[in-house]
């Protein structure tokens, strides 16, 4: 039987909206999971740890972020309800980590590990699909995401922020979306308020 626990619909959605599966491989799955309910600012996984779970945000926003040798941070990715974050190449080669994974708020994340994920690709095709395809998009917006961090003003970058990721923007710190940016928070306070006088 499919969960009736709220923490499970947005997963569900996600899934349900990507690939065709049946209640009875949806139930297979969603029982691998494990529910980890996290505090403001508490890590999820740290650098130098191996990444062994697949991670779903069901509530609240986290983000993953490195910390170079000078000590500054930068934002790599964020993950609203909805959303899967992971240091994906520590999980692919099972290797230590090269990002800290931080919730920004209270959040609820559910978690299903390496190996049971991996069992479950030879016994439900759609779930290998679904993943397959998940990969696949994360590839597709990290390279446009590279590109646009190479060719794109910070003026340009924030407004495209804010029309793709207005929830996240609500959710997070400005220095967090600074550091995404590839900007200093006091370059980002100055845009928003040339793109709010320009407005007024």
């Amino acid at each position: 039987m499919i969960p009736d626990d709220p923490l499970f619909e947005p997963l569900i959605r996600n899934v349900r909206e990507l690939v065709a599966i049946d209640d009875a491989e949806l139930t297979r799955f969603l029982e691998a999971f494990r529910t980890v309910e996290l505090g403001k600012k508490e890590i999820l996984l740290f650098k130098g740890d191996t990444s062994h779970h697949m991670r779903f945000v069901s509530q609240g926003c986290l983000r993953s972020y490195f910390i170079d040798s000078a000590g500054h941070e930068f934002t790599i990715q964020f993950g609203i309800s909805g959303w899967w974050v992971n240091d994906l190449y520590s999980y692919l080669t099972q290797t230590p980590a090269k990002h800290f994974i931080q919730a920004v708020v209270p959040s609820s994340v559910l978690q299903i590990h390496r190996d049971r994920l991996e069992a479950l690709f030879g016994q439900v095709p759609a779930v290998e699909r679904f993943f397959r395809i998940k990969i696949q998009n994360a590839y597709v917006a990290l390279q446009d995401r590279t590109l646009h961090a190479m060719s794109q003003p910070l003026e340009e970058r924030y407004l495209e922020f804010r029309r793709k990721y207005r929830d996240i923007e609500q959710q997070v710190p400005q220095y967090m979306i600074a550091s995404y940016l590839g900007a200093t928070p006091e370059h980002l306070s100055a845009v928003r308020k040339n793109i709010n006088y320009d407005r007024s």
